[in-house]
């Protein structure tokens, strides 16, 4: 007799004005890698358009909530976990109908989760650490109640609470919870294709190194979307960058504005990809996994790559939109899987064997999702310095 299919694990996510996006944006992509049904909701700041909610994050990026927090109030969740930010967690924080879910959660002795300032911010005010060991980001640690035990690490589990430090812990994190729901077999299965690194900092490979040119004070940097691109890499990239002041337009190669990721987070572009390319030039344009080669896209970098200024890509983006049409050839590249490492061959590409970021004159790759950080702090330094490179990474927890 065959055994009925073990429930689907449901999870809520809120987010709110002002909720960092890389603490939101990969646990939600981890936890549906794995399988769980994945509720994002607003928690205030959101706008309605069209029977949608938008809520503006840090670094003004814009996603699309499945339901407000409101609306989720009777659900039961095998998982609540709270993203961090400024001003975000304190506004999850003072958010009464979120509380009463995550109280609930805890009476019943179900597990709940937060990063970064909100552990402190959200969970400590509300009285849900006493007596837990609990981290948090190191500008938050002094926030904590009297009655946390206060541990220095990226990811503290203790009993049916898990919380961790800030951005580049976010993969642990998330795989934390992974590993809470579904066991360590799971976790393993999904860190090992993303290429997921625990350690801090990054690292790249540079051939023939040419000094990366900004046509103003500010780099001006593109990055194309289209229904299915990897939201992670996409999010990540667009953090990092806009914390080092970059100008980052991110532009939907669909009919409008909003894109769709791989794993169903909704994002809202600043602008279409046809305006954005008729308007503007760029010093830098980025394209995320997922990301397919449109004609129009593929003009806007062929044009890139013969003003002689920079472009990369991410995971499987270098072999499906790169070098299929001669934008790596003569090039060592970094890639995401033998798969595309066969398509490299054929196109003229060279693989780089074990780099997880490969920087080629004005060419950048990077191998998969979990290298994803590694690739944005690197743009970063190629284009405006290692010290801007090493505060982006700082603000980042990435050292």
């Amino acid at each position: 007799m065959v055994s009925p299919p073990a429930p689907v694990k449901k999870v809520l996510v809120p987010i709110t004005a002002g909720t960092e996006p890389v603490e939101a944006c990969v646990p939600i992509d981890v936890l549906r890698r794995a399988g769980a049904d994945v509720t994002v909701a607003a928690a205030g700041g959101g706008d309605a358009d069209d029977g949608l909610l938008v809520v503006e994050v840090m670094y003004g990026v814009k996603i699309v909530a499945d339901a407000t927090v409101a609306d989720c109030a009777d659900a039961s969740y095998d998982l609540v976990a709270l993203p961090g930010g400024v001003p975000g967690a304190a506004n999850l924080g003072g958010c009464a109908a979120l509380e009463s879910i995550v109280r609930r959660q805890a009476l019943r002795g179900g597990l709940y989760a937060a990063i970064c300032a909100a552990p402190p911010l959200a969970l400590g005010r509300w009285g849900l650490l006493n007596g837990v060991k609990a981290t948090a980001h190191p500008a938050f640690v002094e926030e904590f109640p009297a009655g946390v035990t206060a541990v220095d690490a990226t990811v503290v589990v203790d009993g049916k609470v898990v919380t961790g430090s800030g951005p580049a812990p976010a993969m642990e994190f998330a795989l934390a919870l992974v590993e809470q729901l579904y066991g360590k077999d799971k976790a393993d299965q999904i860190a090992k294709p993303m290429l997921v690194r625990y350690e801090p900092g990054y690292t790249f490979k540079e051939h023939n190194p040419v000094q990366w040119q900004c046509s103003g004070t500010r780099p001006k940097v593109l990055i194309p979307l289209a229904n299915g691109s990897e939201e992670m890499e996409s999010i990540t990239i667009i953090d990092a960058l806009r914390r080092a002041n970059a100008d980052v337009v991110v532009a939907s190669a669909e009919d409008g504005v909003e894109v769709v990721g791989r794993y169903g987070m909704r994002i809202v572009a600043d602008a279409l990809l046809d305006a954005a390319a008729a308007d503007q030039q760029f010093d830098l344009i980025i394209v995320p996994g997922g990301m397919p080669g449109a004609e129009k896209l593929v003009a806007l970098l062929k044009k890139q790559a013969a003003a002689n200024k920079p472009y990369g890509a991410i995971g499987a983006a270098t072999a499906q939109v790169l070098e299929p049409h001669g934008l790596l050839k003569g090039k060592k590249a970094a890639t995401c899987a033998s798969m595309v490492a066969g398509l490299l061959a054929d196109g003229g590409g060279e693989r780089e064997e074990d780099s997880r970021v490969v920087v080629d004159g004005n060419v950048i790759t990077s191998r998969s999702t979990g290298t994803a950080m590694e690739f944005a702090v690197a743009a970063v330094e190629k284009l405006m310095g290692r010290e801007a490179a090493r505060e982006a990474a700082e603000g980042l927890l990435f050292v």
